[in-house]
């Protein structure tokens, strides 16, 4: 089977922007990102779906010295010396308690957050949805222009205590954002084959 940039409705660079040339940063320019930045990021993303409209993801932005030394400790060595220099860190996290919510961001259904009084159901809820829009949100910033560098050799459990004391966020990643620096990529990977990855019944 031939396919082709046209059977796609998104044009082709907008393709190449979002997937073919996007790459995950390791280095990142001085160039600031602003909180307009962001905010058009997540104006953008939050259209995406979660399960029963959750929206469980919360992000915290570092972009403080003193915020950053808090963080740096509970990531893994290799990353602490290019998260130190990005411009905007943030921490993708998922909010155990989504469900209150409910009754605002789905009220056709007025029992939508009993369905979630478990606790070990909910949080498994919030991790799956949040990580789903941690990735709506990283198509966001490649859409802005900006570059990204996801980290997940961290310790989750310190993040959370230093961040999130109160036990209610979970942290999910840890992300670089920026204008990327010199010599910011690595050599592409391969990735599979349409044929390796679908199955049709």
């Amino acid at each position: 089977m031939t396919v082709s940039q046209s059977d796609l409705v998104l044009d082709a660079d907008a393709q190449d922007l979002l997937f073919r040339d996007a790459r995950t940063a390791n280095t990142f320019s001085d160039e600031p990102v602003t909180d307009e930045q962001v905010q058009a990021i997540y104006d953008l993303v939050k259209w995406a779906p979660t399960s029963m409209n959750q929206q469980p993801l919360r992000i915290v932005l570092l972009r403080s010295e003193e915020a950053k030394q808090r963080l740096l400790p509970h990531l893994m060595e290799g990353n602490r010396a290019k998260t130190e220099k990005a411009p905007l860190v943030a921490i993708l996290a998922a909010d155990t308690e989504f469900h209150e919510n409910l009754p605002r961001v789905f009220p056709h259904s007025p029992g939508a957050k009993d369905i979630f009084a478990d606790p070990g159901f909910r949080e498994q809820n919030a991790k799956l949805n949040a990580t789903l829009q941690t990735a709506y949100f990283f198509l966001g910033v490649r859409a802005a222009g900006l570059a990204v560098g996801p980290m997940t050799g961290l310790n989750a459990g310190g993040i959370n205590a230093e961040f999130f004391p109160d036990g209610r966020q979970q942290t999910l990643v840890v992300a670089n954002i920026g204008k990327p620096g010199e010599n910011a990529w690595m050599e592409r990977l391969p990735r599979l084959d349409y044929d390796e990855v679908v199955t049709t019944l």
